[in-house]
């Protein structure tokens, strides 16, 4: 999925455009290496984007619009062609049942919000 300088592909998706900006800013600060971001506002539009191009990671939020975060994740690990992509969920959602459900459903990891660049270093694992 990387091509020869490394950029890394991220799928960001969240209904706040200024969450998106921040998590966006966090991984910019966090990493040294090319990144190029793909913003979806929901999870309906993110599954759109996916039909046609393949990502690094996805980092998605929880409560959205149109296809809630729970709802993206299930159908993402449940299509063979991305069901590999590693997904972090960031989320102010405080509630462990949904975070063990999504931990089934084998995502990288849950980040409660705020993100921050320290968050993402150590959650994500890039070099």
């Amino acid at each position: 999925m990387s091509d020869s300088q490394t950029t890394r592909r991220v799928l960001l998706v969240d209904d706040s455009s200024t969450s998106r900006m921040i998590t966006r800013r966090c991984f910019e600060m966090a990493f040294q290496t090319p990144l190029e971001f793909v913003e979806a506002p929901d999870g309906a539009e993110a599954l759109s984007i996916l039909e046609d191009s393949e990502f690094d990671l996805i980092v998605t939020d929880l409560n959205m619009p149109k296809m809630d975060g729970t709802t993206f994740v299930w159908k993402v690990k449940m299509a063979k062609k991305i069901q590999e992509t590693p997904i972090i969920v960031l989320s102010s959602l405080k509630n462990e049942r949904t975070q063990n459900a999504l931990g089934a459903l084998g995502i990288k990891e849950f980040i409660q919000k705020p993100v921050s660049p320290a968050k993402i270093m150590e959650y994500v694992g890039w070099e």
